[in-house]
């Protein structure tokens, strides 16, 4: 039975170097762990002080510390994984010095073969340095090859993909590399524009004085006073058709509130021109809207 006793260099490697490598192994399961649970505290506290806030919508600033802390929190997991995976090959016995020259072969094939990789991440990088947009936003992205953008919530953003979530609850992974326009709705202001479509034979100055008497009656609204910027303006006469004139009402909002204010203000125009007895066209409940930076 003597040969099954096993090598004294095995016991050895047995005894040293594979559990060194488990033990790293488990140490950096258990860092990307302890960092990804610090990472969401973090997020979850920046959550929470503006749930806990007065404010209507999450500032320029919370936006951009909740998305740098999820860039933070996916680097420092990655670098802990390169280390462990550094140690296990000494482990290994695989000398790293030696592997310099092949690794400088490697990387220049990966590099042409992970263009599109590299691409992301430096997009991805402008993305949070440049706070184009951050968790909570609302989006427009469009991208390359598609015809339809991509519109929702931004529920995530990392160096190399982008997710939002649509009005149906669709979640949108986006690559950085591939946004070739990112229209920002809710960015420190927002418009609604309707456009109201009334007959040819209406009497346009006794609609026009409706139309302003909406907007300040929504303005006195305790409710959407306080996603209002200022009063709604009527723009006037926005276009002539054959059946119908449209009169452009427009109203500036909180950020990613211009749909919730359009809504509403569709919704009395449309009863208070009925009751004046003016036929209101259903292109009325067509929904635009606008965002803007300051």
């Amino acid at each position: 039975m003597g040969f099954l006793t096993p090598p004294p260099d095995l016991v050895f490697w047995l005894q040293n170097n594979f559990l060194e490598m488990i033990l790293w192994i488990l140490g950096g399961l258990l860092a990307g762990r302890a960092v990804n649970w610090a990472g969401a505290k973090i997020t979850g506290r920046i959550d929470r002080t503006y749930q806990q806030t007065d404010a209507l919508i999450r500032t320029e600033a919370a936006k951009h510390r909740h998305s740098l802390a999820q860039v933070i929190t996916w680097v420092v997991i990655a670098l802990i994984y390169v280390l462990v995976g550094i140690r296990v090959l000494q482990r290994l016995g695989f000398p790293i010095t030696s592997l310099v020259a092949p690794a400088t072969v490697l990387g220049a094939a990966l590099g042409f073969g992970a263009q599109r990789i590299v691409q992301d991440i430096l997009s991805g990088f402008f993305i949070i340095t440049e706070r184009q947009y951050g968790y909570g936003d609302v989006v427009q992205l469009a991208i390359t090859g598609t015809a339809n953008d991509a519109v929702g919530t931004v529920e995530d953003v990392t160096l190399r993909v982008t997710r939002v979530r649509s009005a149906e609850g669709e979640v949108i992974t986006v690559p950085n590399g591939q946004i070739v326009k990112a229209v920002n709705l809710s960015k420190d202001w927002a418009r609604a524009v309707i456009d109201v479509p009334v007959p040819p034979t209406a009497d346009l100055a006794k609609v026009t004085e409706l139309l302003k008497s909406v907007g300040q009656e929504t303005h006195n609204d305790r409710h959407l006073a306080a996603l209002l910027l200022d009063e709604p303006t009527v723009m006037g006469v926005e276009s002539i058709e054959v059946d119908q004139v449209n009169l452009r009402v427009v109203a500036r909002t909180l950020p990613g509130k211009q749909f919730e204010v359009g809504r509403e203000l569709r919704a009395r125009i449309a009863i208070t021109l009925r009751r004046n007895g003016i036929t209101v066209s259903p292109e009325l409940s067509a929904d635009r809207t606008v965002g803007s930076d300051l």
